[in-house]
């Protein structure tokens, strides 16, 4: 392709050069606005600059790949819901036996559940969990969550939903489910393999001499309160005993306004009942003090210092206390629902999961029977709004719009780059080095791929490289031209495992560590570079070779 005009070429160029800065380092001094607001600032002044026109801009929008990347985000909410990611949590700490084997697990279970639900979404919710279990067993942090995160980028190659830049492969490339998955997974397994080698032979010393200390204590499993309360967002949860009374009053409110209008005697009983639950809390919360006093300043009668050794005698035996609320409880739940509400509740909750487990597993078995991938997400996700029978806008808050407005600024700057024919002439220089049907060819095209995913990131270089490494592929057989969007695909994810800035699963492992409450840990550049140089290398080169 010749070079556009000279005035294009450099206008361009700056567009996308503001573009990759604010991508790459987000929070630079003199224009912190973050990755979002630079993929549109690059795209604005692709189309101010006249590299391209307003149409142009719009028609560069990959729509398919936006609903494809919204459908999974909104399934993967309804599923963290329906406590999914709690029973992936579980499985890290299952019937334990060391810190070798909490390793593969993590490993595992990042890889499977990254190619499910993508890799962001695994890091987010796996990376306290991981911390959890470590603290407990008295575990150095850093072994595991560099097995979380890059295990994570890994498994996320063999699905195209894996991860952002495979959705921008599948929907260019046209390739199905089902031979996406199988033409990678080969790589995956060995890589995960591969990967655990690595960090076995790194680490192996630190888990040793830690395995000891781990026998002579005695280990916990993580909480079911640790895990069944984690949300994408952090949230602050209240103390049991501080909201036990909010949670006491609203059931006999709830059970009031059940009850029918005839029922004035019933009405006022669980009145009477709330009445004397909040004061038997009162009394239970209340200091040995301000009874002493009270009883002290009292002109009392014989009720009011019956009242007082009452009261000391319920503050010194708190268990008959509560024994004689869940009594009172049960009397209300009897004498107005007729029937346990916890039961009904549960046996909701039950199908409700289940339903949302069955349609997941009616959008995967569509994903591989080749139907449109982008609409069967966004059908599975419109299902499970329907299922739930809710208001929905609580769960679409958690969908990162902000990363939907990124990747539309992107593909609008990308394709403003392109058309200034820079890519396209160094594409012509470096393409004769960089044929696919060779050994050398195929090293040589892996290195530029892992240099532009760490410089350039990786979507932005699946944008820019994908069409022109697929006709080249083209021009020698049709099963090349396939070959070379599954080469892309994997060795621009595993290039996210060379550095930290490589992968945004990176980031999000470093940043959830470093602001976990009371456990918080601090994954440096050095130590993510010093095992991810080697793992990237390994597993690149191995995968290349089982790539179908």
């Amino acid at each position: 392709m010749v070079l556009a005009s000279s005035v294009k070429v450099v206008l361009g160029s700056i567009a996308f050069s503001i573009f990759w800065i604010l991508a790459v380092f987000p929070s630079i001094p003199f224009l912190p606005v973050g990755r979002t607001a630079g993929s549109l600032l690059g795209a604005m002044l692709m189309v101010i600059f006249r590299v391209m026109t307003p149409d142009q801009a719009y028609a560069a929008i990959d729509l398919p790949i936006l609903g494809l990347l919204f459908g999974t985000m909104v399934v993967s909410v309804y599923l963290e819901r329906a406590d999914m990611f709690k029973y992936l949590g579980n499985l890290l700490s299952w019937k334990s036996k060391g810190a070798k084997d909490l390793l593969c697990r993590i490993c595992l279970v990042s890889a499977i559940s990254s190619a499910l639900f993508t890799n962001d979404t695994s890091c987010v919710v796996l990376t306290e969990f991981v911390l959890k279990i470590a603290r407990q067993h008295n575990l150095p942090p850093h072994p595991f969550l560099l097995a979380l995160a890059s295990s994570a980028n890994i498994g996320s190659s063999a699905t195209p939903i894996g991860n952002p830049q495979n959705l921008v492969i599948a929907g260019q490339s046209k390739i199905s489910f089902g031979d996406f998955l199988f033409g990678i997974l080969p790589a995956m397994l060995v890589g995960i393999v591969v990967n655990i080698a690595i960090l076995m032979c790194m680490y192996w010393k630190l888990l040793s001499s830690t395995q000891k200390d781990e026998e002579d204590a005695t280990a916990e499993v993580v909480g079911e309160e640790d895990v069944n309360f984690h949300r994408f967002s952090p949230a602050t949860l209240s103390h049991f005993s501080s909201a036990n009374s909010q949670e006491w009053n609203s059931r006999l409110e709830s059970l009031n306004m059940q009850s029918s209008p005839n029922m004035n005697g019933h009405t006022n009983h669980a009145e009477t009942l709330r009445n004397r639950i909040t004061s038997n809390e009162n009394e239970i919360h209340s200091g040995t003090t301000s009874a002493y006093e009270s009883a002290r300043d009292s002109n009392a009668s014989k009720e009011e210092t019956t009242a007082v050794s009452s009261q000391k005698r319920e503050e010194h035996v708190p268990s008959k206390r509560i024994a004689s609320m869940d009594k009172l409880r049960d009397v209300v739940v009897q004498e107005f629902s007729g029937e346990k509400p916890e039961f009904s509740t549960k046996w909701k909750r039950t199908l409700w999961k289940s339903s949302v487990y069955l349609v997941t597993l009616g959008m995967l078995i569509a994903l591989l029977m080749g139907l449109n991938m982008s609409w069967t997400a966004i059908t599975a996700a419109l299902a499970l709004v329907v299922l739930d029978f809710k208001d929905a806008r609580p769960c679409l808050e958690k969908v990162s719009y902000s990363l939907l407005i990124f990747f539309c600024g992107m593909f609008i700057t990308v394709d403003g780059f392109n058309k200034t024919g820079i890519p396209s002439a160094l594409w012509d220089l470096m393409e004769p080095h960089a044929h696919i049907d060779s050994a050398a060819g195929t090293a040589v095209l892996a290195v530029v791929i892992l240099v532009l995913s760490n410089l350039a990131s990786n979507v932005p270089t699946v944008l820019l490289l994908g069409g022109r490494v697929a006709a080249s592929a083209a021009a020698i057989s049709a099963a090349d031209e396939k070959k070379a969007w599954l080469f892309l695909a994997w060795v621009s994810t595993v290039a996210g495992n060379l550095s930290l800035l490589g992968s945004a699963a990176n980031l999000i492992v470093c940043e959830q560590a470093r602001r976990a409450p009371q456990f918080g840990y601090n994954l440096t550049f050095w130590k993510h570079l010093k095992f991810g140089v080697p793992s990237t290398i390994l597993v690149t080169a191995v995968g290349l070779m089982l790539i179908r």
